[in-house]
């Protein structure tokens, strides 16, 4: 059976598992194929290649329901279901993407899912629905990669414990998150793994749930036996499967972390093919912890299952020791700890990627905001040039945090502007400070650039002019530097601003724009709405000065190209230039 020719899991539902075999050996080629060539999730995606197929196999896809936590493990499944030409051919590379998606697959993909642990609690709503209509099938949670450690899976493990009826979960047990698991149960997981699934001290079996374990789950045959005795059972129950991340590609196996996500690389030795060693916001984070670190023997460092996202390798890892803790897949713990460590009177910062930190927001709010708590959030992977699938937009960072009272986020322009802040947030003690790493490129300061941030929401004038004034916040100031120049070879007199804070609007400043200025212009590289442009405008709103906002548009986008994008939201330098031109005459 040739996997080009599979268009749906009927099609290997009569195969034998020689052939199945090999058809898993197929699947791993494609695998390889396409990451090798665009990047992607690597070794979750080999790991879990048998656990699909069995699945296939055994369930009746789409009446059964296979929902799969988190989807990066998902490649597998959408090979069965029709698309594996999206893995096989470079061409058609751009048609699917890296997480389930009902866009793509209306029948066989039930969500999107690019963040993880909710599939459990979602399988509860879809076993509610199944059970009020009188239906009859199976519902099934693929779940890994460290899924378990987010307090929304507990959640669901805790409510789908008391349901009276079907619902399956496949525990894909590969010993792994993103980096290594983190939590006091992942011991557990592997007391269950060396007794075979008899330890007395069950998890699963405390939460109500059956319990059936797999040793290799990287075995076809053993998978389909096990699942086929689960189906349509009408009692909750895991099946905990032991699988190799990164299973059949050398390279992947021994390099677990490395591989969770690869950019393109060479199939033979698994080296990168485009290694950048510039100058990066990482160094400049990784610097200022080394430094600081020193000076705070008790500071403490808390990531959330990304620290390589922020510098923090195995290497720097072991060398903080104490001062570092992973609280694995669970950005709310992540927020809760750095308040409470504040709390206990030493210096605490927080790496966290801005899409993953949405979770957190009731945290942010209740434990950290309200309190009196000064700690450092670092916010990485912002805005228009970060992460493009619509699961992990950046975009929503700025009006999420600054709707919170209290709290301070600073958006610095440049790299010198970055390290100045995030030296004054660990130094001072009366402000809840977050900083937007940013991300759009790698600049440097044509300004003086202050190292002092405690006189709040006061922004900077790098430029004097009249009649026309720029505020380009953060990632953005360049973009406002290349409006800037676009109108002064018109012959114009722009004045450039670059604002810092986005949390707040320097009010003293702004009303002195009114004496000389006719168009104000904000420039953000985030949401509109909600966003720092419409605090601007709010403030200028009884004022004779025109305000001009300029960011992104508050819809899901995907996989984009940054330069079309811009140029549909009219964020282009020559456009932003046009508009203002034009509204000014």
């Amino acid at each position: 059976m040739e996997l080009k020719d599979i268009k749906s899991p009927q099609d290997i539902k009569n195969l034998d598992i020689a052939t199945l075999e090999d058809l898993a050996g197929q699947m791993r080629k494609a695998i390889l194929n396409r990451t090798s060539q665009i990047g992607g999730h690597v070794g979750p995606n080999l790991g879990a290649v048998e656990t699909i197929i069995a699945m296939h196999y055994v369930f009746d896809a789409p009446k059964d329901k296979l929902v799969y936590d988190v989807s990066h493990q998902a490649f597998s499944h959408k090979m069965l279901t029709g698309r594996a030409d999206g893995y096989l051919y470079k061409e058609d590379f751009a048609k699917v993407g890296e997480y389930t998606d009902p866009k793509e697959s209306p029948e066989y993909d039930i969500f999107y899912a690019g963040h993880t642990s909710p599939a459990l609690s979602l399988c509860v709503g879809l076993a509610k629905a199944r059970d009020l209509k009188g239906e009859n099938h199976n519902i099934v949670a693929l779940v890994g990669d460290g899924a378990l450690s987010g307090g929304v899976a507990f959640e669901g493990l805790d409510a789908g414990g008391a349901l009276d009826g079907n619902l399956i979960c496949i525990f894909n047990d590969n010993q792994m998150a993103i980096a290594e698991n983190h939590g006091g149960m992942y011991s557990h997981f592997t007391e269950l793994r060396e007794t075979n699934g008899t330890a007395a001290n069950n998890l699963f079996k405390a939460f109500g749930w059956d319990y059936v374990y797999v040793a290799e789950g990287n075995n076809v045959k053993k998978m389909i036996e096990v699942l086929e005795k689960v189906k349509d059972s009408k009692h909750p129950v895991v099946v905990h499967v032991n699988t190799q991340k990164g299973e059949g590609y050398a390279p992947a196996e021994e390099y677990r972390e490395r591989f969770h996500y690869r950019n393109p690389y060479s199939i033979g030795s698994g080296n990168l093919l485009n290694i950048d060693t510039g100058e990066s916001y990482t160094g400049v984070f990784k610097e200022f912890l080394k430094s600081n670190i020193k000076k705070y023997p008790d500071m403490l460092i808390i990531s959330s299952a990304t620290p390589e996202d922020f510098g923090l390798g195995p290497k720097e890892r072991k060398e903080l020791g104490a001062n570092y803790i992973d609280v694995a897949i669970a950005e709310q713990t992540g927020v809760s700890v750095m308040a409470g460590a504040a709390r206990g009177g030493i210096k605490v910062v927080y790496a966290v990627v801005s899409t993953f930190l949405q979770r957190a927001y009731d945290q942010l709010m209740e434990d950290w905001a309200m309190d009196n708590s000064p700690a450092v959030l670092n916010v990485d992977s912002t805005g228009i040039a970060a992460i493009t699938d619509q699961t992990h937009l950046g975009f929503w960072d700025i009006p999420m945090i600054t709707s919170i009272p209290e709290v301070v986020y600073l958006a610095p322009a440049n790299v010198e502007e970055y390290a100045a802040m995030l030296d004054w947030a660990i130094n001072q003690n009366q402000h809840k400070v977050a900083v937007r790493e940013p991300v759009y490129s790698v600049e440097h300061a044509d300004y003086e650039v202050d190292t002092d941030y405690s006189d709040l929401n006061r922004f900077k004038v790098t430029r004097q002019g009249k009649e026309i004034a720029i505020i380009a916040a953060g990632d953005f100031y360049v973009r406002g530097k290349e409006v800037c120049e676009l109108l002064k070879a018109k012959g114009y007199d722009p004045t450039l601003i670059n604002p810092r804070f986005v949390s707040g609007v320097d009010e003293k400043l702004l009303k002195d724009l009114v004496a000389d200025h006719k168009v104000v212009t904000t420039i953000e590289d985030g949401s509109l709405e909600g966003g720092f442009g419409q605090k601007v405008a709010g403030f200028l709103g009884d004022t004779p000065l025109k305000v001009l906002n300029f960011g992104l548009q508050k819809k899901f986008v995907d996989r984009y190209d940054v330069e079309t994008l811009e140029k549909e939201y009219g964020l282009r330098p020559e456009q932003i230039a046009a508009t203002i031109l034009k509204n000014l005459e």
